[in-house]
């Protein structure tokens, strides 16, 4: 009997240890912040946090994973953070820097006539941020000079030679990719991205949560409309009319809107390319036309195509544009400010197809063409 007891003491002490062990190399499971973008991650597993690129070019299914750490190992994938050097290359990032208080950060950007934030810009006067070249051209040399602990990068093809050239510098490169998000909040979501950055997650989750609340409030106030206008999107390009694809953001907004779409059955997440002629049969009665390129009057519309009259939309004035809006060097307050407040926007399309929903609000982003 003493035997027996001795057994299965043994086996439940051993039963017990390894169910510790178990416990003890057990991974912690993966925790996300993100929400709506496709393209990103942040992820905290067994202490470390993640900084997870899912997707930062078209076509592309690499995944490119970085830790956070105090310090900068290449070799280890480790960034370190916050950064309090960098260097950013698209206008879109602009914004969440600043909405961040991060702007006097950036050191370095290609093309700085395009910036039209009037808080950057400064910056840029006052040499504060060395102009770098054309985006896709920049200057290795003066970007080496200035020393970043990091370039946010903008790339259409993973195997972009300016880019090699940057990291074999020693200097790390990470890709944006807010551009391919296919959602309105998808695209806004990438603040998070920078959040991460800077080690200022808790500003940048309550910054999101905040312009998510606004989109949301804005896309229910929408519902209280029961006529959903008709509308006419895109312009001539050459011989093809664009319009955005169904499954598009823009498509999004114009949905989130309570609008009718003509084009909102069709597959695709970017631009479906028609002729003139195809555009005329199904739009031209359209309640508005959106988009219309970068045109401010009708008689620049008319001048680019005289079949644009043929429009209601042009007959009615009821086009509008984004390219009234511009910053003191030429940049389009649109492409820059709107990917990190498509509540913004959202909230313009409202203003000016269901007037009396928002009645004290003003257009950010849109105008009328004259």
């Amino acid at each position: 009997m003493k035997r027996y007891l001795l057994i299965f003491s043994l086996l439940f002490l051993f039963t017990q240890c390894k169910q510790e062990t178990k416990k003890t190399t057990e991974k912690k499971p993966a925790k996300s912040t993100v929400k709506y973008a496709k393209g990103f991650d942040i992820i905290s597993e067994n202490g470390a946090k993640k900084l997870v690129i899912k997707k930062a070019f078209q076509s592309s299914h690499e995944y490119f994973s970085y830790t956070l750490s105090d310090k900068t190992n290449l070799t280890k994938k480790e960034i370190k953070v916050p950064v309090e050097k960098m260097v950013v290359t698209s206008t879109t990032h602009v914004p969440m820097l600043e909405l961040l208080n991060a702007e006097n950060t950036i050191v370095g950007f290609p093309h700085t006539k395009y910036v039209s934030s009037k808080r950057t810009r400064n910056r840029i006067d006052k040499g504060f941020i060395v102009e770098l070249g054309l985006e896709q051209d920049m200057n290795t040399e003066k970007l080496i000079d200035i020393e970043p602990e990091l370039v946010v990068g903008f790339a259409l093809h993973p195997n972009t030679k300016l880019y090699q050239n940057i990291k074999k510098t020693g200097i790390p490169v990470i890709f944006n990719g807010d551009w391919l998000e296919e959602t309105p909040l998808g695209r806004a979501e990438w603040i998070k991205f920078f959040g991460a950055l800077y080690g200022k997650e808790k500003e940048a989750d309550s910054i999101f949560n905040n312009i998510e609340k606004e989109y949301l409030k804005a896309k229910e106030i929408a519902k209280n409309s029961a006529k959903q206008p008709t509308i006419l999107s895109g312009s001539m390009f050459k011989d093809v009319w664009n319009v955005p694809a169904g499954e598009s953001f823009i498509a999004t907004f114009y949905n989130d809107a309570n609008l009718n779409y003509l084009w909102k059955d069709t597959k695709g997440t970017g631009s479906l390319p028609l002729s003139f002629e195809s555009v005329l049969e199904k739009g031209q009665h359209a309640d508005f036309w959106f988009n219309c390129g970068l045109y401010a009057t009708k008689e620049q519309l008319t001048t680019a195509n005289i079949h644009y009259k043929e429009f209601d939309a042009f007959t009615n004035n009821k086009i509008f544009s984004i390219g009234h809006n511009k910053g003191e060097t030429g940049g389009l307050i649109y492409f820059e400010l709107s990917p990190v407040r498509p509540d913004l926007v959202l909230k313009d399309l409202i203003k000016i197809t269901h007037p009396n929903l928002l009645p004290e609000y003003k257009l950010t982003f849109y105008k009328e063409v004259e």
